[in-house]
């Protein structure tokens, strides 16, 4: 079933309004309607809704914007649940809908529940969505939490408009910082043994959470791995530990209720006798994209301190870049962008073309040249988007909280969770724009006031419930399902508070599909925060205006006030779904 798109449809209404003016020879014939678009009013008191429709097609008809109005304002006049269509400006138009419009939406609503706002634009097109792919050298820390959730729920949202999403996690399994975390495994596993090892030399990781491992290690091996040399006991100590942090990052993401499909090794691309670095080389060589040759000094670097030597370079200026990048190391190793773009090559050949990569903000730099090679490996087939998620800064009553992974002193991803909760978690790491930084108070958080938006909204699905079990105690009589409640005679909920609060309700499916587009999950956030503050206005009146209240001795007005009620409870539960937070009927 499709949602009514309260935009959509009317965008329909006045297509069809200019294909009749087309057909009766008042406008050009074969008019590109693609512009043309229905949107929410700058102000809310000059309609439901503003059509640009005059104003793009002008040009196309030789025709002044507001002699198209005109003409198309006569239609619209016309139409069912229009009540009136007015010229604003240099040709906009705006739309009033009759009350009697509104009803629909509560009858679309009950009739799909929390599938209310569910589109099918991606009609099932696969998209990988690659997220989180923290180092396996430790504990997921609060640094990794917004890139999982955002990347969580961007994923819940083009599923909710019919995308096919595989959620993939890249194990970054190999070079120099896995070799780090062997080290410093392999020292509290000589500890585990009894040996003091004194300070963790620099460039290790000091923190107590390998102290498991290396007894582990200890009750395995004996102290059979201390007499191995160490291009031994290195590869067999690399393995255990990485499978053990991941483990441990497993479990961290199954705090914040996040599951992914694909965990992909980033060993894996040379294992087997199967190098597919050097296959992917070896394509871009095959393309004329590779060559041997040096590279300009960076900027800011004198041209004297600068090692000109001759490299493997892939031509991502070819696509954009600003400069082409090397692929092979001095030593005659891969660089990581090689080994990142045989990843990608492998996703294109699982059969993804489109593909999203949610990486840290200090990332940045390194967006362009990965474009460019998957650009450059599909023939230009295959379109990577990364989005960047700026730092967490964790405040505890204003103040920040300091942290450092180097030290191994850091405020873990299941300390943050354990403290506040999942939902809170998952909420305020939504709840602003992923290219903008963002401040965690603990204690904003977990403050029950409108101030504190995760418990605002919760609160406003909680209420709905407790109002919907005291209408099934003082109403025995009155049939509370959704299928009941869609036969009530709506038209009696005809407040200016009442109306606001549907008229909300029926943005929701264009903030779904806006939200998808723009690749925004926050903007789910602002709208459920926006919904229960409406919500809660038309309860606080209805404690001022007796008249206003849910339950009251007209059965006929609370069963249509209990199909207002349950149209929010929907789709409060539904924008929670895509963002991964629970709906809670009780608030404790």
């Amino acid at each position: 079933m499709v949602s009514l798109d309260l935009f959509s449809h009317f965008r329909e209404i006045v297509i069809g309004a200019l294909k009749t003016l087309s057909d009766q020879g008042h406008l050009p014939q074969g008019l590109e309607t693609k512009a043309v678009a229905l949107e929410p009013p700058r102000d809310p008191a000059h309609g439901d809704m503003a059509t640009n429709a005059a104003m793009v097609l002008a040009k196309q008809a030789g025709m002044k914007p507001r002699d198209i109005a005109e003409l198309l304002v006569v239609l619209l006049n016309q139409a069912d649940d229009v009540e009136s269509a007015e010229i604003a400006g240099p040709g906009f138009i705006n739309l009033r809908l009759e009350i009697g419009f509104w009803p629909k939406i509560l009858r679309s609503i009950l009739a799909e529940g929390e599938n209310f706002g569910s589109h099918d634009i991606g009609q099932g097109t696969p998209v990988n969505v690659e997220y989180v792919s923290a180092n396996p050298t430790g504990p997921m820390h609060v640094g990794h939490c917004r890139g999982a959730v955002f990347g969580d729920a961007l994923a819940n949202l083009l599923e909710k408009v019919g995308f096919n999403i595989t959620r993939e996690y890249y194990i970054n399994d190999d070079g120099a910082q896995v070799d780090a975390l062997a080290r410093s495994t392999h020292l509290r596993y000589r500890e585990a043994l009894g040996e003091d090892i004194g300070e963790i030399p620099q460039g290790l990781y000091p923190g107590d959470y390998l102290k498991p491992v290396g007894a582990d290690l200890a009750q395995i091996y004996g102290r059979k791995l201390v007499e191995m040399p160490e291009e031994e006991w290195l590869p067999v100590i690399r393995l255990f530990a990485v499978d053990a942090m991941m483990v441990q990052i497993r479990s961290d993401l199954e705090a914040l209720n996040i599951h992914q499909d694909v965990f992909f090794s980033e060993r894996s691309l040379t294992q087997g006798g199967n190098d597919k670095i050097a296959a992917a080389i070896e394509d871009l060589r095959a393309k004329d994209l590779i060559y041997q040759g040096t590279l300009p000094p960076p900027k800011g670097q004198l041209p004297e301190e600068w090692e000109d030597r001759e490299q493997t370079l892939f031509k991502s200026t070819n696509f954009g870049d600003d400069v082409d990048r090397p692929l092979m190391k001095s030593d005659g190793r891969p660089t990581y962008f090689a080994s990142d773009i045989a990843y990608h090559k492998d996703k294109i050949e699982r059969g993804f073309n489109e593909l999203i990569d949610v990486w840290g903000a200090d990332h940045g730099g390194y967006v362009k040249r990965m474009q460019s090679a998957v650009t450059a490996l599909s023939d230009g087939q295959a379109h990577l988007e990364v989005k960047l998620c700026q730092l967490v800064r964790l405040m505890r009553g204003g103040e920040l909280v300091k942290m450092s992974k180097r030290s191994g002193e850091f405020i873990t991803l299941r300390d943050v969770v354990n403290e506040v909760g999942r939902n809170s978690v998952r909420f305020m790491m939504l709840y602003r724009k992923n290219d903008a930084s963002l401040d965690f108070d603990f204690e904003k958080v977990s403050e029950q006031s409108r101030d504190n938006p995760v418990f605002y909204v919760q609160y406003a699905y909680a209420r709905i419930h407790s109002v919907l079990r005291n209408a099934g105690q003082l109403k025995g009589g009155l049939e509370l399902s959704d299928g009941a409640l869609a036969t009530s005679d709506m038209g009696v909920l005809s407040h200016p508070s009442e109306i606001a609060v549907i008229k909300h309700l029926a943005q929701y499916p264009r903030v779904v599909r806006s939200a998808a587009s723009t690749h925004e999950p926050h903007r789910i956030a602002f709208y459920l925060y926006d919904l229960a503050s409406s919500f809660h206005a038309l309860w606080n009146m209805g404690k001022e205006l007796p008249q206003l209240r849910f339950i009251c001795e007209d059965d006929v007005v609370t069963s249509a006030r209990m199909a207002l009620l349950r149209s929010v409870g929907h789709v409060i539960a539904s924008g929670l779904g895509i963002l991964g937070v629970e709906a809670l009927k009780e608030m404790k």
